[in-house]
């Protein structure tokens, strides 16, 4: 294994890859196959959206004989995409068992989602969530459910439910706090019915590359030109301040009695990892997030570009929390609030999500006519 890859996973940041596809499953797929990943490159678990799959299924044939067989047997589209998505998250948790019992239950896992229509639909979102669960029917499988308002509520019951969650499209601390919340009551939920609490394993994926998207447009064009002190500072910034809170739950005396029972800390996940703007550095958003505790899921070029250029230096999140909180509040000075960007984020990453989702189906739908 690559050394930079080995430092990163002892100071506790696990690398997960943002990518799942048939093709990666066989050995003479036309990417690299996990299992050279797993061996040569670290990477501890799987994430995927409705993007990849949408990408993974529109543009190979591996999936053309179960599409026809399914149609024939009368499987509409959706149901079809069902069986197909499932099918590889039962495979790909096969592959990373040895990886999941070597760790525990830590790591090893590989994340689906609920449907992004269900974004604002709290009862929706449990319903399928336990249908994936039940349907994949792997220990080291993380059901994706979004941090909405609606997906609140949602994460609470699953988890008091004994399913572990890995909750998605996080992009602020204030949203990040009610995760976290939500994750504890769901646990105090199982010990209030005495059931136990061992076992569950939760994330909360928080968005940084997204962040910066967002902001850094907005700083290059404000009227004072000192604003552009800050390009490139927010997202991560915004991301230390999310771990510094982790910090105080995982210290907090309601944690260690829930620790003491057997619970696995819910541990921050830095998403959307990719650098947008070429003008960073392609590992901006993995050499600058390094702590105990964390999971950095990461596209495959930029995995590569960890390992063939990032420079470790240790934790680069504990020693600059004070110095996260000023790029916060001159952001604010500058007229740009975190939270107001984030509700802006949020919505655009449902539609993001909803947009592949649906011409997933169309593409299906078509494969299947043929």
């Amino acid at each position: 294994m690559h050394q930079i890859l080995q430092d990163i996973t002892a100071a506790g940041t696990s690398i997960w890859l943002d990518d799942l596809s048939r093709e990666r499953l066989i050995a003479n797929g036309k990417s690299r196959n996990l299992k050279l990943l797993i061996e040569n490159e670290s990477v501890l678990g799987v994430t995927t959206n409705p993007a990849i799959f949408s990408a993974a299924i529109s543009q190979s044939d591996l999936y053309s004989a179960d599409i026809l067989k399914y149609s024939t047997s009368g499987l509409d589209a959706e149901a079809i995409i069902n069986e197909l998505t499932t099918a590889d998250v039962s495979a790909a948790c096969d592959l990373f068992m040895p990886v999941y019992e070597r760790t525990s239950g830590v790591d090893g896992r590989v994340s689906i989602e609920v449907d992004p229509r269900l974004a604002r639909d709290t009862e929706g979102t449990i319903q399928q969530a336990r249908e994936l669960w039940t349907r994949v029917n792997r220990n080291n499988v993380l059901i994706k459910v979004p941090a909405t308002v609606e997906g609140i509520p949602a994460i609470r019951t699953l988890i008091s439910e004994g399913i572990s969650v890995n909750v998605t499209i996080i992009f602020s601390v204030e949203r990040y706090r009610a995760v976290l919340e939500a994750f504890l009551a769901g646990l105090e939920d199982r010990l209030a019915k005495s059931l136990p609490i061992s076992g569950i394993h939760s994330v909360a994926s928080f968005f940084v590359s997204r962040v910066d998207t967002d902001i850094d447009p907005k700083l290059k064009n404000h009227a004072d030109p000192a604003a552009q002190s800050l390009l490139g500072k927010a997202a991560i910034a915004n991301a230390r301040l999310a771990y510094e809170h982790f910090l105080t739950v995982m210290n907090s005396p309601r944690w260690q009695k829930l620790s003491e029972r057997g619970a696995a800390i819910q541990r921050p996940l830095w998403a959307s990892t990719g650098v947008k703007d070429p003008a960073y550095h392609p590992t901006l958003y993995v050499m600058e997030l390094i702590a105990p505790n964390t999971v950095n899921t990461m596209p495959e070029p930029t995995l590569q570009a960890v390992r063939d250029s990032g420079q470790f230096k240790g934790d680069t999140v504990k020693p600059y929390f004070s110095e996260a909180a000023r790029v916060i509040e001159e952001l604010q000075n500058f007229g740009i609030h975190i939270d107001e960007v984030a509700t802006r984020l949020e919505n655009e990453g449902i539609e993001k999500f909803i947009k592949p989702w649906l011409e997933l189906i169309a593409a299906v739908e078509r494969a299947a006519k043929q």
